[in-house]
């Protein structure tokens, strides 16, 4: 049995986290999300609380260039100046992405996965979306929020997660061209989503299974 990726994409109220747990124990495979900042701390020995610091501080101003190499999990040494950098704690979540694409089957939510495994063939790219409605009212549900809270945190949300995306691959983080799958929760339920990931990856990859 080949190794296989699902990396998953989502839009802040749309259930991407719920279905990425759910996929992952269905197929008996590790879940990662935050779990990545902990590997990528461990192996450089910089703070985890660091690394999310410098995810949620992320701006859209660094040259493609230097966003480019990020992506190729080339890390600076401890003597560089830029050891602690924003771009270089993303190099060492790129490169734990890359690793865990070698070594074993697992599903990986958000955090660039997406583009930084692009130029592998053993990944499934999955984006999560929903109409606006429909999850600023599981955000109200799921918070207990009030509609206008629930609606100004689902914004600000995907604003950071655009941003993001944005700064560390030069692309826009909805555009469905980068995606295998584009899923719409407002019309299929968790299960239904499940059937479809499974569906193409038995279709596409046969042998991982």
């Amino acid at each position: 049995m080949k190794n296989f990726i699902v990396t998953i994409a989502r839009e802040n109220g749309s259930g991407g986290r719920a279905i990425g747990e759910a996929l992952a124990a269905k197929l008996g495979v590790e879940f990662y999300n935050r779990d990545l900042l902990r590997l990528a701390s461990e192996e450089s020995g910089i703070s985890e609380e660091l690394f999310a610091k410098a995810n949620e501080r992320v701006s859209s101003t660094l040259m493609f260039r230097v966003v480019k190499d990020a992506c190729n999990g080339e890390v600076l040494p401890p003597t560089s100046n830029d050891f602690v950098s924003t771009e270089n704690l993303f190099r060492y979540q790129a490169r734990i992405i890359l690793q865990l694409a070698q070594s074993s089957s697992c599903v990986v939510m958000g955090h660039c996965a997406d583009y930084i495994l692009r130029d592998c063939k053993n990944v499934i790219r999955v984006f999560v979306h929903a109409p606006e409605e429909a999850r600023v009212h599981t955000l109200m549900e799921r918070h207990h929020m009030q509609e206008d809270a629930a609606r100004r945190e689902m914004n600000r949300v995907d604003k950071q997660r655009a941003a993001y995306y944005r700064t560390f691959t030069g692309k826009n983080w909805r555009d469905v061209r980068y995606y295998d799958l584009s899923l719409d929760t407002s019309k299929l339920t968790q299960e239904e989503c499940l059937d479809r990931i499974c569906g193409y990856l038995a279709l596409t990859m046969p042998e991982t299974l």
